[in-house]
């Protein structure tokens, strides 16, 4: 996230004030001491570690800043352009968070699907914008997917960080593991089949059981929006309302898997854009034409065909709806950091 917003900004020019999120400044801090190692001049890059209620708010509301990129909760990414309105209509774009739909057609490369389908899940203990939260199976392959998804979860390994063997580290923080665990209670109170999972691991840390649900609904709390109890919601929005640059979302942001099943291809179409959210989504598929139907069709972002997480750094990155707006990474990111001018000149003297 870092490289994504200092590279283009820095390419056209800027100076940079970035502000990490209270939970992790450290990658952050180790950048600025490679920014003064390669002879940076002094306050080209500026890095601000601090909380919202101080660095995030002065940021979100300063006269003097032109620009804001922002990755983080839909939530916050609201309070920011508020901000923005509200003091000098600086230059805002957001990349907030999706419920990210993965369809799974009953020709696709099983095998393939149910790996990448769980990578989509679990990477970084599913922190990450890009999860594949939402997976819709074709009715034919429902059981033999939801059946090999759990086989595979549970031979997820979970543990330190630090080692190399490791699949899956904990949470960020004891509120987002307590988060994530009222989660699964949620679904389990509407109906949904836990298969495996749904407790925390007796490790130091914050870690939770890779987590499978399936017989999900769509008209499930927990398969539209990102549970919290009433007063854990109200807990995290009285922080939000003052914490305009607290990164840690109000999605579940969880190793939770919820497998749905669908019957036809304009059946899931709908389903898959029945969202607030359109970050990115994924099609497995042997044919052709069904997947470029599918990717024309769904309302996000990005698109991956028989694969997941495949990001690179030519290919502009961003969401629809209320995943965000503006686009990083590619040559799109540029024009994020730059203004246009026009200048117009009347030549003066005796041929003019």
């Amino acid at each position: 996230m870092t490289a994504w917003k200092l590279g283009p900004a820095l390419a056209c020019g800027n100076t940079v004030v970035l502000k990490p999120a209270e939970q992790t400044p450290l990658t952050c801090l180790y950048m600025a001491a490679l920014v003064k190692e390669a002879g940076f001049p002094p306050g080209v890059v500026n890095i601000l570690p601090g909380y919202g209620p101080t660095a995030g708010a002065a940021i979100a509301q300063h006269m003097g800043i032109d620009k804001v990129a922002f990755t983080g909760s839909t939530k916050v990414g609201k309070l920011i352009q508020e901000a923005a309105g509200k003091s000098n209509l600086k230059r805002v774009t957001l990349e907030l968070g999706g419920k990210n739909p993965n369809i799974i057609f009953a020709d696709a490369d099983l095998d393939l699907a149910v790996e990448q389908a769980h990578q989509g899940v679990f990477f970084n203990a599913g922190q990450c914008c890009t999860a594949g939260s939402r997976i819709y199976v074709e009715e034919s392959i429902h059981d033999e997917f939801v059946r090999r998804s759990v086989e595979r979860a549970k031979r997820r390994i979970v543990g330190s960080p630090f080692d190399p063997t490791t699949e899956q580290g904990p949470q960020i923080s004891r509120e987002q593991q307590t988060c994530v665990l009222e989660f699964v209670q949620s679904g389990i109170s509407e109906g949904a089949k836990l298969e495996c999972g749904g407790k925390a691991l007796g490790l130091k840390g914050f870690f939770i059981e890779p987590t499978v649900f399936s017989n999900v609904r769509d008209d499930m709390c927990f398969a539209r929006e990102e549970f919290l109890s009433e007063n854990t919601q109200r807990k995290y929005e009285r922080g939000l309302l003052i914490q305009p640059f607290v990164l840690v979302r109000l999605q579940i942001f969880g190793p939770v898997q919820q497998i749905m099943k669908f019957k036809t291809i304009d059946e899931v179409i709908e389903r898959a854009n029945d969202s607030d959210y359109g970050l990115v989504a994924a099609v497995f598929t042997s044919d052709i034409n069904k997947a470029i139907t599918i990717s024309m069709a769904v309302r996000v972002g990005t698109v991956w065909i028989n694969c997941f997480n495949a990001l690179s750094t030519q290919c502009p990155f961003g969401g629809y709806k209320m995943s965000g707006n503006g686009r990083e990474l590619g040559e799109s990111s540029l024009k994020e950091y730059a203004e246009v001018k026009t200048i117009t000149v009347k030549m003066v003297g005796k041929n003019s």
